[in-house]
C-alpha cells in the first residue's frame, strides 16, 4: 500500500493530510491542535495526527508533499520589488531575511522539522513540491463526482498565478490559463477587507455577510479600479493599492476615490457606508466569477464545474453561478484555502505524476469532510472526568429525543459527534445548533455565544429530502458553499414602511418561517444532510421536524470569534462554560449548564484575539 503525506505550511491555515493507494484517510488544520486561528506555523501537530489516525510511522511514508514552489515564490518576490523600485523597499527588507534563513532552503528546513516525528526518517530524497494553483486545482477535482471538469481556483496568490483555469479528466489535470500576480480577484476582494475595517485573510466572509446590508452604489468607482474584460479577466491598477510594495492594502489614492480612510475596528462602528461599499465589491466579485464561469464553458464545451481557491469560499458568487445555469453540475473543494493545498499536492502526486488509476465515487471521495480526529466513549468520559464535568450518560435514541425536545424549547446547544470537520466550515460534527423558528436565536447566538458582530448572519442545516420545499435550490450542498433564497411560500414579505428602513435597522424583522437562519436579503447559505453522511446529525434534523414539522436547524461553528473550531471534548468544555451555551452534547453524554460548577466558568470574551 502507497502512502502520501501532504503538507501546508507558512502562509496562513497550515494543514496535513495522509493519502492511502489515493484514498484520502486523514485531514486537519493544525489550528485546531494549538488554538491559534489560521495558524500558519509548521502543522507538527497535524502531521502527527494523520500519521497517527493511517496507523503510519513517518519513515514508513512512501512520498512528503509540499503544496507551493518556495524558489518560483521568491523569484515573484524579487521580481515586484524590482518592478516596483524604491516604493517596495521596507517590506522587501521586511520578508528577506526569513526567506534567506528558512523559506527558500525549504527542502532542508522541512526535512530538519519531519525528523522530529520520528528518529528513523533518515532522507530527504522522498520530499516532492507541488504548483501552488495546481495543488488547489487538484483539490477540486480528483475528490470530486465528476469524470471530467473545467476546474477555476482563485485566490489572493500562489508563485505567481492568481487564477486559473485548467481541465481535469479521469487521471489527469492540465493548467491552461493563468491570471498573474498583481492581477488578483482574492487581493482584490482582501482590501475591501481591510478597508471596511475588518482583518485581512480572516475577515473576508464578513465582508460578504455584510453586503445584503447596503446597496452597490460604488460600483462604478471599483469599476476605476479593475478593468474587467467580457470573458471575465481583469487587471487592477495599482495607483490604488498597497499591497504590492508596502504593509497595507490600500493607498490614500484609494481612500480619495472613495471619500473616507480605512475604517480603525476598535474606534469606528460600521455605517450605511461601509455597508455599501461591502454590496459593491460583492457584486463585482459576482460579475467576475459569472463571466469567467460562461467563458470558460463556451471555449471548453464541459458541462461540469470544479472550485477551489480562497475565492471559492465565497458562497454567494458560487449561488450566482448555480442560478444562471452555466453548467449542468458544480462541486466545490470544502478546505477550499490554503489548508487543502495539502490534500491537492497529494492527490496531484498521486494522480498526475505517478498515473494511477481514477475510480469515480457518484458523491465524492471527501467523506463528507469529516477527516478529523475523533473520541470513543471511554476517551470522552475519561476526559469529561478529568476536568469535573457534571454530565449523564445516555442511549442513543434518549440522546437523540432529548437533544431535539431541547432545541424546539429554543436552547442553544454545543454539539460535538464523529469525526472533526476539515475546512473552515462545520458540519454537524463541532457544530452550536438552535431553532431556525426562533426570533431571537440570531441575535442571542450572534452577542450571547460566538460574541461577534450581531449583523453576522447563521446557515440552516436542512434534510436533502425537504430542501426543495424550504429553498430555491435543488441540488446536494453538503459543505455549506451554496447560498439561495428562501422560498416565497415561506417568506414574510415586508411592508412599504419596512423597506425603507436601513442597514442594520432591518436584522430584526421577521422574514420568513426560519428568521434565524434568512438574511437581510432572504438568502441562506444551506447545508444538506442525508443520512449516508452523518446518520447522527440526520436523526437528530429527523427528530426535531417530527416534533414541530421543520426540517431545519440553525447550524454555526463550535467556537467564539476569534477561536479555532473545538478539536477535544476539553475545547469544547471550555467554550461552554465561556459563553452561553445552555447544554453539551458529546458522544452519548449530556451536559446541562444548570449543573456545572460555577468555579469552571470563563471569560471566553477576552481568551482568544479578535479576528
Amino acid at each position: 500500500m502507497k502512502s502520501i503525506l501532504g503538507i501546508s505550511a507558512f502562509y496562513h491555515d497550515s494543514a496535513a493530510c495522509l493519502l492511502k493507494d489515493g484514498e484520502i484517510i486523514s485531514a486537519a488544520q493544525e489550528e485546531r491542535f494549538t488554538r491559534k486561528k489560521h495558524d500558519p506555523s509548521y502543522p507538527y501537530h497535524a502531521i502527527e495526527f494523520v500519521l497517527k489516525y493511517g496507523n503510519l510511522k513517518l519513515s514508513e511514508v512512501d512520498q512528503i508533499i509540499f503544496f507551493e514552489k518556495p524558489f518560483l515564490k521568491f523569484e515573484r518576490l524579487l521580481e515586484t520589488y524590482v518592478a516596483f523600485a524604491p516604493r517596495g523597499f521596507i517590506s522587501f527588507a521586511k520578508a528577506m531575511p526569513l526567506w534567506i534563513k528558512e523559506k527558500l532552503f525549504q527542502k532542508n528546513f522541512l526535512f530538519n522539522k519531519l525528523k522530529a516525528h520520528d528518529k528513523d526518517y533518515k532522507s530527504d530524497q522522498n520530499i516532492f513540491f507541488s504548483d501552488h494553483h495546481l495543488s488547489h486545482a487538484a483539490s477540486a477535482f480528483f475528490p470530486s463526482p465528476f469524470k471530467e471538469a473545467v476546474v477555476l481556483t482563485a485566490d489572493g496568490v500562489g508563485e505567481w498565478a492568481t487564477t486559473t483555469v485548467a481541465v481535469g479528466k479521469e487521471n489527469n489535470l492540465e493548467i491552461k490559463k493563468e491570471i498573474h500576480f498583481p492581477h488578483s480577484l482574492g487581493l482584490l476582494y482582501s482590501a475591501f477587507t481591510y478597508y471596511t475595517g475588518f482583518k485581512v485573510n480572516s475577515g473576508e466572509y464578513k465582508l460578504m455577510g455584510l453586503a445584503p446590508y447596503g446597496k452597490p452604489v460604488y460600483e462604478d468607482k471599483i469599476k476605476k479600479l479593475v478593468d474587467i474584460k467580457e470573458d471575465g479577466t481583469f487587471r487592477l491598477d495599482q495607483k490604488y493599492f498597497n499591497y504590492a510594495t508596502g504593509l497595507t492594502m490600500t493607498n490614500n489614492k484609494f481612500d480619495d476615490l472613495f471619500g473616507q480612510k480605512p475604517r480603525d475596528p476598535q474606534n469606528e462602528k460600521i455605517t450605511q457606508f461601509h455597508m455599501d461599499i461591502a454590496a459593491s465589491i460583492q457584486k463585482i466579485t459576482e460579475e467576475i466569477m459569472i463571466k469567467l464561469a460562461k467563458s470558460i464553458r463556451k471555449d471548453y464545451g464541459i458541462k461540469n464545474l470544479c472550485l477551489a481557491g480562497g475565492v471559492a469560499l465565497n458562497c454567494v458568487a458560487n449561488g450566482k453561478i448555480l442560478k444562471e445555469k452555466i453548467f449542468d453540475n458544480i462541486w466545490i473543494q470544502p478546505a477550499a484555502g490554503d489548508a487543502g493545498g495539502s490534500l491537492g499536492a497529494a492527490l496531484a502526486l498521486w494522480y498526475i505524476e505517478q498515473g494511477n488509476k481514477r475510480d469515480i465515487n457518484f458523491n465524492d471521495d471527501m467523506k463528507g469532510s469529516y477527516l478529523g480526529p475523533e473520541f470513543t466513549e471511554e476517551e470522552i468520559e475519561k476526559e469529561l472526568k478529568s476536568i469535573g464535568a457534571n454530565y449523564e450518560k445516555l442511549n442513543y435514541e434518549d440522546l437523540i429525543n432529548k437533544t431535539s425536545e431541547f432545541l424546539s424549547n429554543e436552547k442553544a446547544i454545543g454539539w460535538f459527534q464523529g469525526r472533526m470537520e476539515f475546512g473552515p466550515r462545520a458540519l454537524g460534527g463541532r457544530s452550536i445548533l438552535g431553532d431556525p423558528r426562533s426570533d431571537n436565536m440570531q441575535k442571542n447566538l450572534n452577542l450571547k455565544v460566538k460574541y461577534r458582530e450581531s449583523f453576522r448572519p447563521f446557515a440552516p442545516s436542512v434534510l436533502r429530502e425537504d430542501l426543495k420545499e424550504w429553498f430555491d435550490i435543488n441540488v446536494d450542498s453538503p459543505y455549506m458553499l451554496l447560498v439561495g433564497s428562501i422560498n416565497s411560500e415561506k417568506k414574510i414579505e415586508m411592508t412599504e414602511e419596512q423597506k425603507k428602513l436601513f442597514g442594520i435597522d432591518k436584522l430584526n424583522l421577521r422574514r420568513s418561517d426560519i428568521p434565524a437562519v434568512t438574511h437581510v436579503d432572504y438568502s441562506a447559505r444551506v447545508q444538506t444532510v442525508n443520512e449516508k453522511n452523518n446518520k447522527r446529525y440526520y436523526d437528530l434534523i429527523s427528530k426535531f421536524k417530527e416534533k414541530t414539522g421543520c426540517p431545519v436547524i440553525v447550524n454555526t461553528s463550535f467556537n467564539v470569534r476569534g477561536e479555532p473550531i473545538v478539536n477535544t471534548p476539553t475545547d469544547a468544555f471550555n467554550c461552554f462554560m465561556g459563553t452561553e451555551l445552555d447544554l453539551l452534547v458529546i458522544g452519548n453524554f449530556i451536559l446541562d449548564k444548570k449543573k456545572q460548577d460555577s468555579k469552571f466558568k470563563k471569560d471566553y470574551k477576552s481568551e482568544f484575539q479578535l479576528d
